[in-house]
């Protein structure tokens, strides 16, 4: 009987003594998830590349993309280059047409007007910046809208603060796709958009906030948009409650790790050359420290491989558009008759 007992007397010296307490440590939180930009404009064009296919199999043209370069600006050179290299590769016919910096602003309207009357000519767009003398409104709405496929002429840009079909402006519709193909959610949620320029910060603004059940469906999101003359510590005040941060600023490290929440996503889409001062050679940086930021975040883009990409890819799309006419409107028709 002792015997039998004594391993009930051993329970209870044992729950008795105190228990050593569990820790319940958390795991350590990894990086931000990097969004290859380079990998979902693949993916864009090769949509864009059977939409061609087929389109040409039916019997139709070719789509044909002609560009206007003015100067020698390098940073225009390389990026009318990327295009055209995009263009050949989803199957579009493309040319560039250069002028130098000297050319009149009616020079350039009239080469406008010409390729506006071009019935081969699909998608029109003339490469920004434009040497000082000419006005850059002036020659964005020189583009006829239906083969503006910058989406910078003002009747594209009004429809698009419409919720209509429009031109989309190719960096802001990128941003868009982004983050709908990485299924990040919008609705009801508090964005901030660092920038308010007319062809990126704004645009970006409209697709978000804009109704989802309209003709064009936005985001449904509670958007925020700062400039330069927003304070940085009350752009901080907006960051920190973000759930979405898109920076369009052009300024380097604008965006800390300090000023945003844990979990955010983070969509960088600016683009600055600077000297690394380590190698004194030039790089591109965005508007964000990554390396910071990317500890607190959800999602975010590097610069580059991240929305430069998604712009060209975007701007195929457009092209393609403009081919098939879809955007002619019987309204629209009336103004360019």
């Amino acid at each position: 009987m002792a015997t039998a007992l004594c391993p009930l007397r051993a329970l209870g010296r044992s729950a008795l003594r105190p228990r050593a307490r569990r820790l319940h440590l958390s795991a350590p939180r990894s990086d931000a998830v990097v969004i290859s930009g380079r990998k979902l404009a693949r993916q864009i064009r090769q949509e864009a590349r059977h939409e061609v296919e087929q389109w040409v199999a039916a019997g139709n043209k070719r789509p044909h993309l002609s560009v206007v370069l003015v100067g020698e600006n390098p940073a225009s050179h390389s990026y009318v280059l990327n295009k055209t290299k995009a263009a050949a590769d989803v199957g579009i016919s493309s040319e560039t047409i250069l002028r130098p910096a000297s050319i009149t602003e009616e020079e350039l309207l009239e080469l406008i007007s010409k390729l506006n009357n071009d019935a081969n000519v699909d998608g029109l767009l003339v490469q920004l910046p434009l040497p000082e003398h000419i006005d850059e409104r002036k020659i964005c709405n020189a583009v006829t809208p239906d083969k503006d496929v910058d989406g910078f002429h003002v009747i594209n840009v009004g429809r698009m603060c419409l919720d209509q079909y429009s031109m989309l402006p190719a960096t802001p519709w990128g941003v868009w796709e982004i983050i709908k193909r990485t299924g990040i959610p919008t609705l009801g949620k508090n964005v901030v958009v660092a920038g308010r320029s007319k062809n990126v910060g704004m645009p970006i603004a409209m697709l978000l906030h804009t109704d989802g059940r309209h003709e064009r469906p936005g985001g449904d999101a509670t958007v925020t948009i700062s400039h330069r003359y927003t304070p940085k510590e009350q752009l901080k005040q907006h960051t920190i409650r973000a759930d979405i941060v898109v920076a369009a600023a052009g300024i380097p490290n604008l965006i800390t790790a300090d000023m945003i929440k844990e979990g955010a996503v983070v969509i960088d889409v600016g683009i600055t050359r600077v000297q690394d001062p380590i190698t004194a050679k030039s790089r591109l940086v965005g508007d964000v420290d990554f390396e910071g930021v990317k500890k607190k975040a959800s999602y975010i883009t590097p610069v580059p491989g991240g929305v430069g990409p998604m712009t060209v890819a975007m701007l195929m799309k457009n092209t393609i558009i403009a081919a098939k006419k879809l955007l002619k409107p019987k309204e629209l028709e009336a103004l360019t008759a």
